[in-house]
Formats: structure tokens, sequence, C-alpha cells
């Protein structure tokens, strides 16, 4: 009976323990005026990290053909996502690779340089994607790059590889894998 006990026990700590690593994602398909579904949907990718839940919120563009180089130019600014801001929601306070974030909501940039992709977060909430006030950057932090071994048509952002209070946030669009870590603190 003890042993059954002990079992049922450790049974239900793990699968708490699970849950609480796990990273969601789910669509929201948004329609025009005339009720036809927006060519990029609204993406909402959840995890928690130790007692910190954390939602990222965005648009989510298909390549189409197009090259990655004119839909992510080297030296531009550039939304992350499609439609209004890429915004990310913190109950409590993270590293983002080498920037510390406290608890609260941001939106999220991408400035793609010779040597990568740094990731913006800006402290104006609320706009449309293409609105950015460099002024108000809580800080940029590099992101890594590694290729995907082939390419994804639609972007995506994700938490990965959660073990506790961290994982790493992936960027994926084309044969971009763009990764930094994130830890909740």
């Amino acid at each position: 009976m003890k042993k059954i006990l002990l079992a049922t026990v450790l049974g239900c700590c793990a699968l708490g323990a699970a849950a609480q690593t796990m990273s969601t994602t789910h669509m929201t398909q948004e329609k025009d005026k005339q009720g036809a579904a927006l060519p990029s949907p609204r993406m909402e990718t959840s995890a928690m990290l130790g007692k910190a839940k954390i939602t990222i919120s965005y648009g989510s563009p298909s390549i189409k053909g197009r090259e990655m180089s004119t839909l992510v130019p080297t030296g531009k600014i550039w939304r992350l996502g499609a439609n209004e801001a890429t915004s990310l929601t913190s109950s409590g306070d993270l590293m983002i690779g080498t920037q510390h974030v406290p608890a609260g909501s941001y939106t999220l940039f991408i400035m793609p340089t010779e040597t990568g992709w740094m990731l913006a977060i800006n402290k104006q909430t609320g706009q449309w994607g293409l609105t950015y006030d460099e002024s108000q950057d809580l800080g940029r932090t590099p992101l890594k790059s590694a290729t995907l071994p082939s390419s994804q048509e639609k972007l995506s952002i994700s938490i990965e590889d959660i073990k506790g209070g961290m994982g790493q946030l992936h960027i994926k669009w084309g044969t971009v894998n763009a990764s930094t870590m994130i830890m909740a603190h």
C-alpha cells in the first residue's frame, strides 16, 4: 500500500513538474472586413519558466517565394512578424540573452546586421508593427544564428529546451534559426 501511495505521489509530482516546463503555441485566425482569413495568422507562444509565465504574440508571415534579404533587410529594424507589433509579456523578471527584462509587457523587434541578428526589447507597447521608437528600447541582445536543415515557410517563435527556470528562445524563418537563452530570476 505504501509503495502504491509513493508511486502515485511521485507520478503527480512528475506531471506537475512537466506542466511547469511545457511551452504551448496556438493560432488565432484573424479575418478581414469581408470575412476572409488574413494571410499572416496571429500566433501565441506561452511557457512557464520557474514561476514566471511568458507569452509572446506575433503575426506569422510566409516567405511565398520571396528572398529573406528583401523581407528582413540588413541594417533596418524589422517588426519581427506581420501586422501588429510582436509582444512579450512576463509575470516575472527575466534575462533574455545579456539583457535584464523586468516583469511587464514589451515589444520585440529585430535588427539584422552583417554579423547576425540583434533582438531589440522595446518599452513602447500596443502599436502597429511598423511603429518603432529607438529611444524606448530597454536594450538589445545578440542572437546566435544557425541554419535550419530545410526552409521553414512560416515564421515561428518558440521557447524550447525548458529546464526549470531557463530555456532557449528560438526565432525560425526560411533557413534561419536565431536563438538566445531566456531565464527567469
